[in-house]
Parts: C-alpha cells; structure tokens; sequence
C-alpha cells in the first residue's frame, strides 16, 4: 500500500476550519455541562430530598440514553415540539451539553460532598450562611478533588463532538469523510483526523494531571 500525503496537503485548508468546528462545540458544550453540572450537583447536594429525586431523574436519565439518540432526538423530534428547525451546530452543543451535564453533576457532587460535614458544622457555627460556607470553604477543597474527573470529562467532550458527524455538523470527522470519499485515500486522511484528535485531547489530560499533582494538597482536610 503506498502512502500519499497530496490529498491532506491540498485539503487542509478545508480541514483546518473543521478543527475549529470541533473546539467551539466542544467548548461550548463543556461550558453549558459544566454549568448544569454546577447547579445540578449543588442542589442535590444541599437542596433537600426533593430537589435530589427530581434531579435525580434526569441525571439518571442522561446515563441511560446513549448520546447519539439524544442527539438525533434533539436535531429531527425537537423541532416537532416546537414548531421551529435548529441550526445543526445548535443542536449539537445542546444534545452534547445535557448529556455531559449529567456526568458533571455527579462529579461535582461527589466532590461536594467527599468534604467532611464537620467542616459545614464549623462554618455555621462562625455565622456564615451555607452559600459562603459552600463558596469558601466546601467548594475550594472540592473543586481540586474533582479535577481528574473534571479533566477527564473536558476530553470527552472533545471526543464526543466526532457524533456530531451524524447530523452532518462540518466537524473534523465528518469533513474528513467529505474528502476520504473525494480522494479515495482513507487511510492517511482519517488517520491524520485521529492524529488530530490526539494533539488536541492529549495536552488537555496530561495538563489536568500536572496542575493537580501540583495542588492535590490543598484539597485534603
């Protein structure tokens, strides 16, 4: 088999802008999960019983419906709901930000509540109310045990965006099944995809990894 370079050299103009597809819904979509991650995971933590069951259901729900039916769901059976068709991108990051947002809100309440009672006690005792004893004290602790899972995530929000290519999202993978079957050369276009993929996802894991072994001490209590 020879290997030619010539389709991805005379493509990557192409190619480039589908990267950066793939990192605006990427980022978006960990924004968004992240932010319902944050108030998911705080109001099953410190909501009550009810607010728990309630968010409960739809964390559980998330992980139980595999991403590619959420978005397909949300890109042909929402807008029959609505009366109104959405962007593809726009779906993209709605179905790839709700179900990370359910993956989050485990996190963030795992790390929320791996924080000693003992210390909320203290900070009610001083006379600070539970939102500055959270902001203060519970949620600095927390936020650095949470960061390999958090880095974790943030990668496969990366990963995940490639499902995007289902609904014809111009993201890395799916223009590179554009020129693949232009060019005929399969193997170097989806193997510099994946090599793509790798430079993108790899700093992010390695740095997560460093940042926390930096400060992994001052989330212990």
């Amino acid at each position: 088999m020879s290997i030619s370079l010539a389709p991805f050299m005379a493509s990557w103009p192409f190619l480039l802008k589908a990267v950066g597809v793939t990192l605006f819904i990427s980022v978006l979509s960990m924004v968004l999960g992240l932010a319902i991650g944050v108030v998911v995971g705080s109001l099953r933590t410190y909501g009550g019983k009810f607010l728990d069951l309630s968010l409960g259901f739809y964390v559980d729900t998330m992980r139980a419906i595999p991403l590619l039916a959420i978005l397909v769901w949300v890109y042909f059976a929402f807008p029959l709901i609505t009366g109104h068709s959405i962007n593809v991108t726009l779906a993209a990051i709605a179905a790839l930000g709700f179900h990370l947002g359910a993956y989050m809100a485990e996190t963030i309440r795992a790390g929320l509540t791996s924080v000693r009672r003992t210390q909320m006690s203290a900070a009610l005792a001083l006379g600070m109310s539970h939102f500055q004893a959270v902001r203060t004290i519970i949620l600095p602790q927390a936020v650095i045990r949470m960061l390999p899972s958090l880095g974790s995530l943030f990668v496969f929000a990366v990963k995940d965006s490639a499902i995007a290519s289902v609904i014809a999202v111009p993201e890395l993978l799916r223009q590179t099944q554009v020129v693949a079957g232009n060019t005929y050369r399969p193997f170097e276009l989806y193997t510099a995809a994946m090599l793509v993929y790798f430079i993108i996802c790899f700093p992010v894991a390695r740095g997560v990894d460093m940042i926390y072994r930096r400060v992994a001490h001052l989330g212990s209590s």
